[in-house]
């Protein structure tokens, strides 16, 4: 069997239906706002964990950045078009914003895990101990939301790989 024609398509994947990619990205820039939102709306409102709200803003802002960015030319090249000077600087930019926003998931990952079933109502004996239930479940939610996903896609990616390799492998054209 000749490995080509699974290198062919790996090197040419098919590309998603455009009102997918637009319905993707008006998601993303939907939790983006929400997020910016929820931790404008309660930022003085969970003392257990006063980063909380901050890690929500600063995602979101991150977040829309990146969404609203993937929509300049620059952003974009195709292999017809000669090279744009500004595409290695998007690059470097992409890059950077992508890797700070990974640190920062994962340092709101400690925010939110470590403080897990703060107290909801407001204790006068001990006030530092409360979060607000809406900005807590919803961040808790949004990142779980986000691992979920992951799992999915990794499920998903070695299903179809299983499935290229079984189909490819019964394909008559290749050379024994």
């Amino acid at each position: 069997m000749s490995g080509n024609r699974l290198i062919q398509r790996f090197e040419n994947p098919p590309q998603p239906p455009t009102h997918v990619l637009v319905s993707s990205k008006v998601i993303v820039c939907a939790l983006t706002i929400a997020n910016i939102a929820i931790g404008a709306v309660y930022l003085h409102d969970c003392p257990r964990q006063r980063f909380i709200p901050i890690y929500l803003i600063v995602m979101g802002v991150f977040g829309m950045a990146l969404t609203l960015l993937s929509y300049l030319p620059c952003a974009r090249q195709n292999s017809d078009e000669p090279p744009n000077p500004l595409s290695p600087v998007c690059v470097i930019w992409n890059s950077l914003t992508s890797t700070f926003m990974f640190c920062w998931f994962i340092a709101g990952n400690v925010w939110i895990y470590s403080v897990y079933r703060p107290d909801f109502q407001k204790n006068l004996l001990n006030p530092d101990m409360y979060c607000n239930k809406n900005l807590y479940l919803y961040a808790f939610w949004t990142t779980t939301l986000v691992y979920i996903l992951i799992a999915v896609a990794l499920l998903g990616g070695c299903c179809m790989l299983v499935c290229l390799c079984f189909c490819s492998g019964a394909d008559p054209d290749d050379d024994v």
